[in-house]
């Protein structure tokens, strides 16, 4: 019995709701025409994916751990605090984004295969950066959109170094220039 208690101790916390995230105004911006978010995964640990990747198996990837979960959770709670409702959720088909995109509990969420880490393949940056812009510029400007990606994607993207779970807030302008407006990042404990 004595051993089990620590155990069950761990299962309380772990089933334990995340606590509420503070509402961060600046996730109102994205009520406005032309402006989305685009979030690197939740914490992750480690770099890269094992040699045995998988696009289909998760168990071959690095995924998000407990810290990343409440992190993904946190982060689209405060972005409802805020008042933004998000129309379309897209992702990378990694598990570590899939996870995120679901966890941010904002709405269905699609694959977007431009949104695919090139980590293992920088050859394919700049046609999946270019794909990537040609998808943005052709959302409607009224439409929220949320984006989970990964850092090499974003830094692709925006010029912009990006820590795990972080935010930016984009402007999409003709022509699908991206101007970064904010950044905002929600810890999984503040």
């Amino acid at each position: 019995m004595m051993r089990l208690l620590p155990f069950l101790a761990v299962l309380a916390v772990l089933s334990l709701p995340p606590s509420p995230a503070p509402a961060d105004a600046r996730f109102a911006r994205l009520s406005e025409p032309g402006v989305i978010a685009i979030m690197r995964h939740a914490h992750a640990p480690g770099t890269s994916d094992p040699d045995t990747f998988a696009l289909d198996d998760c168990a071959t990837q690095r995924n998000l751990d407990a810290r990343g979960r409440e992190q993904a959770r946190r982060t689209g709670a405060a972005i409802l605090a805020a008042g933004a409702r998000v129309e379309r959720v897209l992702t990378s088909q990694w598990c570590r984004c899939r996870e995120t995109a679901r966890l941010l509990d904002l709405g269905p969420v699609e694959d977007l295969a431009a949104l695919n880490s090139f980590f293992e393949a920088p050859d394919r940056a700049d046609r999946q950066t270019s794909d990537l812009r040609r998808v943005l510029s052709g959302l409607p400007r009224q439409e929220t959109v949320m984006l989970v990606t990964h850092y090499v994607n974003i830094r692709a993207l925006t010029g912009r170094s990006v820590t795990s779970g972080e935010v930016l807030l984009l402007e999409i302008r003709p022509g699908g220039t991206v101007f970064v407006i904010d950044r905002i990042m929600i810890g999984p404990h503040d």
